[in-house]
């Protein structure tokens, strides 16, 4: 007979080292970034301005402000990206604001891009904080949108909690990242495990602005069930957009997610 005592083991082990390894690369895993050196030359599409700001000590936020040439810009959409990459990788979004007339701040975390500083949930809110703090030299508050992509919806919506805005926007949030990362490793205990909290749920529930959702039903990376928890915690008047074959990266391709964002920035 032969006994599974080993095959136990085995499988114990092989579960703790993963577990170690998810709990200690956990901020590599969510924060897929990638630094420019500080001579790197941005070039986009359309018409932008880099702006660094010195944060004390060695630290840099850095932010490229795409701006509306013709005309006086309605507002200001105050943009923050997902999880990989840096602003080079959104920046083909900018567009989707300024042909509607809106001028947009893409901001840069700390460690990606030409962003400095320690990849901290604290020292994200940090940074997006004097982000909104330039920005209200240049708009009012009801001027100005918060947007917050995938990884942003967590900075974005802390914003919105903490402050005034027209309209706090998310595109394919999450209700929190340690529910997203219960989803990926359920046999872990994930949300215990989870150092980074981004509690996007919860504050939805006390920001005052209207709240945007747009979520694509067939997303796998974050899986629609998660960012359908956040709908209770809504008020009357917010708005949840399900674009039924969207995913994580098409929404844009869809016309029912241009028109609604048209329908957003024309109020």
């Amino acid at each position: 007979m032969i006994s599974i005592y080993p095959f136990f083991l085995y499988f114990l082990g092989g579960y703790l080292l993963v577990g170690v390894v998810l709990f200690l690369l956990q901020k590599r895993l969510i924060f897929q970034s990638r630094s420019l050196s500080p001579d790197h030359v941005f070039h986009f599409e359309i018409p932008f301005r880099e702006v660094n700001i010195a944060l004390g000590g060695k630290d840099n936020l850095n932010l490229i402000r795409f701006y509306v040439e013709e005309s006086s810009p309605r507002g200001l959409v105050l943009y923050f990206h997902g999880n990989r990459d840096n602003v080079e990788r959104y920046a083909q979004y900018a567009s989707h604001f300024t042909r509607n007339h809106y001028e947009v701040w893409m901001v840069d975390f700390p460690g990606y891009g030409k962003s400095t500083g320690r990849q901290t949930e604290e020292n994200f809110y940090f940074q997006a904080r004097e982000a909104f703090r330039i920005a209200q030299e240049k708009f009012p508050q009801n001027q100005i949108i918060l947007y917050g992509k995938s990884l942003g919806s967590g900075v974005a919506s802390y914003l919105a909690k903490n402050s005034r805005c027209k309209r706090l926007v998310l595109e394919t949030p999450y209700f929190s990242m340690p529910d997203l990362m219960a989803s990926y490793a359920p046999i872990y205990p994930a949300r215990a495990m989870t150092r980074i909290g981004f509690p996007v749920g919860l504050n939805c529930a006390a920001v005052q602005a209207p709240i945007s959702i747009l979520a694509g039903r067939k997303d796998r990376v974050i899986p629609y069930r998660c960012t359908l928890k956040i709908r209770p915690y809504l008020k009357t008047g917010d708005e949840f957009l399900v674009i039924p074959k969207g995913t994580h990266h098409n929404l844009s391709e869809f016309p029912e997610f241009h028109q609604h964002l048209a329908h957003i920035l024309s109020q």
